[in-house]
Protein backbone atom coordinates (compact mmCIF):
# COMPACT_ATOMS: atom_id res chain seq x y z
CA UNK A 1 0.00 0.00 0.00
CA UNK A 2 1.65 3.40 -0.81
CA UNK A 3 -0.15 6.79 0.08
CA UNK A 4 -1.68 9.32 -1.79
CA UNK A 5 -3.05 12.78 -2.19
CA UNK A 6 -6.03 11.80 -0.35
CA UNK A 7 -4.06 9.52 2.10
CA UNK A 8 -0.80 10.86 2.87
CA UNK A 9 0.42 8.51 5.56
CA UNK A 10 2.24 5.02 5.63
CA UNK A 11 -0.37 2.04 6.41
CA UNK A 12 2.45 1.04 9.10
CA UNK A 13 5.69 2.44 10.24
CA UNK A 14 8.45 0.51 12.06
CA UNK A 15 10.42 2.41 14.23
CA UNK A 16 12.41 1.61 17.79
CA UNK A 17 11.53 -2.41 17.61
CA UNK A 18 7.68 -1.56 17.13
CA UNK A 19 5.10 -1.25 14.89
CA UNK A 20 2.74 1.52 14.48
CA UNK A 21 -0.30 0.86 12.28
CA UNK A 22 -2.47 3.59 10.94
CA UNK A 23 -6.00 3.74 11.75
CA UNK A 24 -7.86 0.86 9.95
CA UNK A 25 -11.75 1.43 8.64
CA UNK A 26 -13.86 -0.78 7.95
CA UNK A 27 -13.36 -0.69 3.95
CA UNK A 28 -13.59 -3.31 1.61
CA UNK A 29 -11.46 -3.46 -1.33
CA UNK A 30 -14.21 -1.45 -3.83
CA UNK A 31 -14.04 1.10 -1.19
CA UNK A 32 -17.57 0.00 0.19
CA UNK A 33 -17.64 1.12 4.04
CA UNK A 34 -18.91 -1.91 5.97
CA UNK A 35 -21.98 -0.24 8.62
CA UNK A 36 -22.57 -3.14 10.82
CA UNK A 37 -21.81 -3.62 13.84
CA UNK A 38 -19.23 -6.72 14.24
CA UNK A 39 -18.93 -6.95 10.26
CA UNK A 40 -18.09 -3.30 10.81
CA UNK A 41 -15.19 -4.48 13.50
CA UNK A 42 -13.86 -7.61 11.67
CA UNK A 43 -13.73 -5.33 8.06
CA UNK A 44 -11.59 -2.32 10.20
CA UNK A 45 -9.70 -5.76 12.15
CA UNK A 46 -8.89 -6.73 7.95
CA UNK A 47 -8.05 -3.50 6.82
CA UNK A 48 -5.63 -3.47 10.26
CA UNK A 49 -4.24 -7.17 9.32
CA UNK A 50 -3.71 -5.56 5.52
CA UNK A 51 -1.45 -2.63 6.72
CA UNK A 52 0.69 -4.96 9.30
CA UNK A 53 1.27 -7.26 7.10
CA UNK A 54 2.99 -4.10 4.56
CA UNK A 55 6.19 -4.76 6.93
CA UNK A 56 5.91 -7.91 8.01
CA UNK A 57 3.81 -7.83 11.11
CA UNK A 58 0.58 -9.63 11.84
CA UNK A 59 -2.22 -10.31 14.61
CA UNK A 60 -0.09 -11.99 16.89
CA UNK A 61 2.46 -9.37 16.88
CA UNK A 62 0.23 -6.83 18.56
CA UNK A 63 1.04 -5.53 21.74
CA UNK A 64 -1.44 -2.65 21.95
CA UNK A 65 -5.32 -1.88 19.90
CA UNK A 66 -6.88 1.11 20.06
CA UNK A 67 -10.71 1.60 18.98
CA UNK A 68 -12.63 4.39 18.22
CA UNK A 69 -16.18 3.95 18.04
CA UNK A 70 -19.02 6.36 17.04
CA UNK A 71 -21.39 4.43 19.49
CA UNK A 72 -20.21 3.59 22.80
CA UNK A 73 -22.40 0.48 23.07
CA UNK A 74 -19.84 -1.28 20.38
CA UNK A 75 -17.76 -1.64 23.20
CA UNK A 76 -19.16 -4.83 24.22
CA UNK A 77 -19.10 -5.84 20.58
CA UNK A 78 -15.16 -5.26 20.85
CA UNK A 79 -15.03 -6.98 23.51
CA UNK A 80 -16.57 -10.03 22.27
CA UNK A 81 -14.02 -9.72 19.53
CA UNK A 82 -11.20 -8.96 21.36
CA UNK A 83 -11.74 -12.35 22.90
CA UNK A 84 -12.16 -14.44 19.80
CA UNK A 85 -9.21 -12.54 18.40
CA UNK A 86 -6.47 -12.81 21.15
CA UNK A 87 -5.69 -15.15 24.03
CA UNK A 88 -4.06 -14.40 27.24
CA UNK A 89 -2.04 -12.67 27.46
CA UNK A 90 -3.60 -10.36 25.16
CA UNK A 91 -2.59 -7.08 24.23
CA UNK A 92 -3.88 -3.84 25.41
CA UNK A 93 -6.84 -1.98 24.52
CA UNK A 94 -8.23 1.34 24.59
CA UNK A 95 -12.35 2.15 23.20
CA UNK A 96 -12.56 5.70 23.06
CA UNK A 97 -16.38 7.34 21.91
CA UNK A 98 -15.72 9.96 19.10
CA UNK A 99 -18.64 12.02 17.49
CA UNK A 100 -17.22 11.21 13.70
CA UNK A 101 -15.31 9.27 11.95
CA UNK A 102 -13.87 9.26 8.04
CA UNK A 103 -16.58 8.05 5.15
CA UNK A 104 -19.11 7.67 7.90
CA UNK A 105 -17.38 4.54 9.63
CA UNK A 106 -18.80 3.47 12.80
CA UNK A 107 -15.00 2.13 14.07
CA UNK A 108 -11.50 2.75 13.60
CA UNK A 109 -8.98 0.83 14.90
CA UNK A 110 -4.87 1.62 15.44
CA UNK A 111 -2.26 -0.38 16.67
CA UNK A 112 1.16 -1.01 17.89
CA UNK A 113 2.71 -4.19 17.39
CA UNK A 114 6.38 -5.55 17.70
CA UNK A 115 8.54 -5.74 15.07
CA UNK A 116 10.12 -9.06 13.61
Amino acid sequence: MSTDPQHPYSPAVVAGGLVFVSGSLPLLADGTVVADGRAALDAAIETMKQRMATVGADLADVVKVTYYVTDIALREVANQQFLDLWQDPRPARTVIGVHELPYRSIVEIDAVARAR
